[in-house]
């Protein structure tokens, strides 16, 4: 193992709540919610989290003020998913400033309970095409009417480019609810095989229903502290080694270069290079999965197999518990349920704390994460330092 520099920070304390249809829970109230389970798992009092990185809820100022938070750094970002890696690079930058010692990470989503749609018609943010800098009346016309149909698109470029086939992008759908039916928090745990994949209803052909996240109601929580601080902390030691990121934009779902290939290999190495580790080093990956084919070109971007190669990758089993790379052992954004990589992340510390009973990887001492989107981001944890 070559040598990093000091970890980024310590993982404090994770925290989430129940998933599923969560009616009266505020976005506020579930990051709340959460906030509280990640305390009790750092064994802190409210009064210890100096720093506050605010995502999903109505703002940080009533947000602080409902929970009795009084930091003295704070930030609040936009809503969207690529933001979570950004967020904990963000504060690890924050903790290595002295800006503060603790930082607590919030999010919050209503979005089943609150009937969010997305698409023609939609009420959702992005919803008939808009938001993340595209304009409407240039992709509407062509179908593009959700984040949904940039994701399918691309997959057809792929199937065109590699032969990649149907059945295997199924299997990202398929290993990812046999993890989900070892974890007992996940939304979707019912069997799902190949034949009711492929007998599912097209979203945006060639994508089916069940290469669609699962929106859902839930809240999640992260506390990080500075890394001298580890030796204190009840739980197991887990660290941030390394983060990075890239803006990559064309309009802005069209990324520049096919599948973010360039950015995802970029950022991935850069989050690998100031761990002091190598990809080889890795026993898991978190991808973000908004939609199936996003797996496939991570896996692809980062270097973990060749351009062209995931659809045979992973139809060999290569993502699954007892794969070459196990790949979002929580069930992930398919199967558990849809948290804009804020669970993906927690998930990650559970592995390296060895706390996910049936679906644990053995051994576990370092996962990757990583985000597909016009913000690529990354972020390397370890259990040592």
């Amino acid at each position: 193992m070559s040598q990093g520099r000091a970890p980024l920070a310590a993982i404090a304390g994770v925290g989430t709540t129940r998933f599923g249809k969560l009616p009266g829970y505020s976005p506020d109230d579930l990051a709340g919610w959460a906030l509280r389970e990640a305390l009790a798992d750092a064994a802190l009092p409210v009064g210890a989290i100096d720093g506050l990185v605010a995502c999903r809820v109505s703002g940080y100022e009533s947000f602080s003020a409902a929970y009795g938070l009084q930091p003295r750094w704070c930030v609040q970002l936009p809503a969207e998913g690529r933001m979570c890696g950004a967020a904990i690079e963000l504060a690890t930058a924050a903790l290595a400033a002295g800006l503060c010692r603790t930082i607590a990470l919030v999010y919050g989503n209503d979005g089943r309970s609150a009937g969010a749609t997305y698409g023609a018609g939609g009420t959702g943010y992005t919803a008939a095409g808009e938001g993340y800098g595209t304009r409407p009346e240039l992709t509407r016309p062509y179908g593009m009417t959700s984040p949904g149909a940039f994701s399918a698109l691309m997959f057809q470029r792929h199937r065109h480019e590699y032969g990649t086939t149907a059945e295997q992008l199924a299997q990202v759908a398929l290993t990812f609810r046999r993890h989900a039916a070892l974890n007992p928090a996940a939304v979707l745990r019912d069997p799902l095989d190949l034949d009711t994949y492929l007998g599912s209803r097209y979203i945006v052909e060639p994508l089916h229903l069940f290469d669609y996240c699962l929106i859902n109601d839930g809240g999640v929580a992260m506390i990080l502290t500075v890394p001298e601080a580890a030796r204190d902390l009840p739980q197991p030691p887990v660290y941030v080694l390394g983060a990075a990121q890239r803006a990559q934009f064309l309009g802005s779902d069209f990324p520049p270069e096919d599948y973010w290939r360039g950015a995802l290999r970029e950022v991935g190495d850069a989050a690998l290079r100031q761990a002091g580790r190598e990809r080889s080093e890795m026993d898991g990956l978190m991808s973000y999965d908004n939609f199936s084919p996003n797996v496939l070109f991570t896996l692809e971007g980062l270097g973990y197999c060749a351009p062209g190669e995931s659809g045979p990758w992973i139809g060999d089993g290569g993502i699954g518990l007892g794969g070459q790379l196990p790949v979002n052992t929580s069930g992930g954004h398919l199967s558990e349920s849809y948290l804009q990589g804020w669970g993906l992340n927690v998930e990650a510390v559970r592995q390296l704390r060895g706390q996910c009973g049936e679906r644990q990887i053995p051994g576990a001492a370092h996962i990757q994460y990583a985000c597909a989107a016009p913000l690529v981001s990354s972020v390397v944890y370890g259990n040592q330092p």
